[in-house]
């Protein structure tokens, strides 16, 4: 599944520094942009896997469970 967001880069002394504003708390920071890209993009991956882990806590057993697919270029 693909899933694109927003990455806000910039520079702190010798440093790249991101985040993602529709993701609350996923930072990256990296010696490279690239290496910043990547650990912002393994931060989002995590806070939503966890989001995902902690929606379904509680979810009765006999409740029905079906995947949706969100795709933004269906007319």
């Amino acid at each position: 599944m693909r899933h694109e967001f927003t990455a806000i880069f910039e520079r702190d002394g010798d440093w790249w520094v991101s985040y993602c504003p529709e993701v609350p708390g996923a930072n990256g920071q990296g010696a490279s942009r690239q290496e910043c890209r990547d650990s912002l993009a393994a931060a989002i991956l995590l806070i939503l896997e966890d989001r995902r882990e902690s929606g379904l806590r509680g979810v009765p057993a006999d409740a029905e469970r079906e995947t949706i697919t969100v795709d933004n270029s269906a007319p």
